[in-house]
């Protein structure tokens, strides 16, 4: 079983103005159907039991009495359904009328919500029979169906971690609409009940709204407006549904269908909940409450088998699925880059940037960073340091292209070979020949680290360091060697995203020549070259062979540091992201690993060199994530035992 996933939909069922009964069986049906797909809470439009468009029919007694014997009906059919629905209907209370969400489940009615905002502009007239909430006072009961039935504005319906409050059509159109407070007051699921029309260009405003509305809340929202079936007699309903969470649109309509329609998916919970203990200028504004919220105890179910989840996850979460979107990040991403090198380079006063240039994508990316500097400093790629150190593992390929690459983006080219300090530093400290331990291969990273410092120092430059955001979550650097430079410009890009930005660069704005070297960089396998190379000079030591696939550390990365998913959780996402690419025992093999690595380097990451944040997952000490050193591992892996 998943949890904390509520499965919702946002119903738009088929209509006749002013024929309740006729309403009652397709409010029925779009229940009915959400039972069929497991889902937990389903919300259906503004006045759906007479329709929105009656006019002065809601003047009629005869005609709101009618509407609640079509609710009793509704109680009645719907008794044995778990699935809870939010209807709207016209309430009668003491002389006014108030257009109302009503909250149902099995037969009962745990209580009813009025609409605050009364549009009174153009098209909408509503002010003409129904009255504000504002004019019922708080904390009232009335009758309704034989049953006792709070009725507020400020009601939350809660069942376990889930908490709803509903809003009503224009609400949202307000300036601070009533699901700003009540997410405040606990709620991350908001629903709303609309009957909102359509014409050019309201339906893309709409969506922002819901959109926006879902992000400042940090919550989940449900929108379901009327569709066909509703009076065309000025304006059209096209029938408007969708869901979105933490501004992010999950699913949405078919708008214009003329067929009744339901619209489902999965609210992550679990997800919502970690973005509000994490952002504190949500908590802070809990004071603005200005009522007591009355709360509501439901039964909802969060419980899911897998196959009853219908959600997809992003398998590369760092990079946009959008080719335009894609193409706009990496502009983005190089602005941040260049420009947080360019104010240390100037703040520090230095005459050059020394780059080691390995012939990999890493070290390419920070080259590339350094020549946009330059370019957008006005100041000569002279400038620019670049040094290959070839050691043990270097291959002709990685070497020459180094070379290559340097060269053709007019840095000034260095080369320094590590071999003869470092067959000269084992013997200083007794290491035989023939050993390939970890020292052999740190011993040849601190060296370069050395000579760049030291060119650096000579040449009153600054040492730009090379690796990457997923390399320091898995503390794949040494210590005080790749680990160290005076300014990372890579330390905020995952590995997947890395190549992508190497191939933005090589598709726009380099010669024929650096764009060839950057697309064999592109295809070159990802190695820190620290063992020698296989008998054919092709690279041995093949990175992802021994801490495993990077686009698997990337997701894992990015759900657990972002959202702090469970392990469970994590495979469970991690393989209907990848869809069969990686078994259960290899996603959770590398997620070991993951937890293992990512705990145990911490040390690293508390000692990391300033580098500009350019997402929002970073592992800065400074900024994003402050962790102890020697916290343990244990809870997390406990979760991923063999049964």
């Amino acid at each position: 079983m998943v949890s904390g996933f509520l499965k919702v939909a946002a119903a738009v069922p088929g209509l006749r103005i002013a024929d309740c009964q006729y309403n009652v069986q397709q409010i029925i049906d779009r229940m009915a159907a959400a039972e069929d797909d497991g889902v937990a809470l389903c919300v259906l439009p503004e006045l759906c039991i007479t329709g929105y468009t009656c006019g002065d029919l809601f003047g009629q007694p005869y005609f709101i009495a009618a509407a609640e014997s079509a609710l009793d009906d509704i109680l009645s059919l719907s008794h044995t359904m778990k699935v809870m629905a939010v209807v709207g209907m016209p309430i009668h209370i003491d002389g006014r009328l108030f257009n109302c969400a009503v909250v149902i489940r099995e037969g009962q009615i745990f209580g009813a919500v009025p609409k605050t905002y009364l549009p009174n502009y153009n098209e909408f007239y509503e002010a003409r029979w129904f009255t504000s909430a504002r004019e019922l006072p708080h904390g009232k009961t009335i009758k309704l169906c034989g049953q006792d039935v709070p009725i507020d504005t400020n009601l939350l319906f809660r069942s376990g971690e889930v908490c709803f409050g509903i809003e009503i059509c224009e609400d949202m159109w307000s300036p601070i609409p009533p699901s700003s407070y009540l997410a405040l007051a606990g709620a991350n699921v908001i629903l709303n009940l609309s009957a909102s029309n359509d014409m050019v260009g309201k339906h893309a405003y709409r969506t922002d709204l819901v959109k926006g509305q879902s992000a400042r809340c940090i919550a989940a929202y449900v929108y379901s407006s009327s569709g066909f079936g509703e009076s065309t007699t000025d304006i059209v309903f096209a029938g408007a549904a969708m869901i979105a969470e933490n501004g992010t649109l999950l699913a949405q309509s078919n708008r214009f269908s003329m067929t009744p329609q339901n619209v489902v998916t999965e609210i992550d919970i679990d997800k919502l909940q970690s973005q509000r203990l994490r952002v504190n200028t949500f908590r802070n504004h809990s004071d603005n409450v200005e009522h007591k919220y009355t709360t509501i105890e439901v039964e909802l179910n969060t419980e899911h088998s897998e196959e009853e989840i219908s959600r997809t996850f992003d398998p590369h979460p760092f990079i946009p699925s959008d080719d335009r979107k894609m193409a706009e990040n990496c502009a983005e991403i190089f602005n941040i880059q260049t420009n947080g090198l360019a104010q240390r380079y100037l703040a520090s006063h230095s005459r050059c940037a020394v780059v080691g240039i390995s012939g990999g994508l890493d070290s390419t990316l920070a080259l590339l960073v350094a020549v946009k500097t330059m370019d957008k400093l006005n100041l000569p790629r002279k400038q620019i340091i670049g040094v290959t150190m070839p050691g043990f593992g270097t291959t002709d390929r990685t070497y020459n292209n180094a070379v290559g690459l340097i060269k053709s983006l007019g840095a000034e080219f260095r080369a320094v070979s590590i071999r003869s300090a470092c067959e000269h530093h084992f013997k200083d400290i007794g290491l035989p020949a023939n050993a390939r331990s970890v020292t052999y291969e740190n011993s040849q990273a601190r060296e370069r680290t050395q000579i760049l410092m030291d060119i650096a120092n000579k040449e009153g430059g600054i040492v730009i360091g090379t690796g990457d955001l997923s390399e320091l979550a898995l503390g794949w650097a040494t210590y005080n060697g790749d680990h160290m430079s005076m300014y990372g410009v890579n330390g905020g890009v995952p590995k997947t995203l890395v190549r992508y930005l190497v191939q933005f660069v090589a598709d726009n704005g380099v010669d024929e020549a650096t764009r060839k070297i950057l697309l064999d960089i592109i295809d070159t396998p990802i190695s820190p070259e620290l063992l020698p190379a296989d008998k054919n000079g092709n690279i041995a030591q093949k990175t992802e062979n021994l801490v495993g696939p990077y686009e698997l550390h990337d997701f894992y990365l990015y759900n657990f540091v972002r959202f702090g998913y469970s392990p469970k959780r994590l495979i469970f996402m991690a393989l209907r992201a990848f869809d069969g690419k990686y078994s259960e025992e290899v996603a959770a093999k590398w997620l070991k690993v993951f937890f293992k690595r990512f705990f145990a380097q911490q040390f690293k990451r508390s000692a990391l060199p300033d580098g500009p944040k350019v997402g929002s997952v970073s592992l800065s000490p400074r900024g994003d994530w402050r962790m102890p050193s020697d916290a343990s591992a244990n809870l997390w892996l406990s979760q991923l035992q063999d049964d």
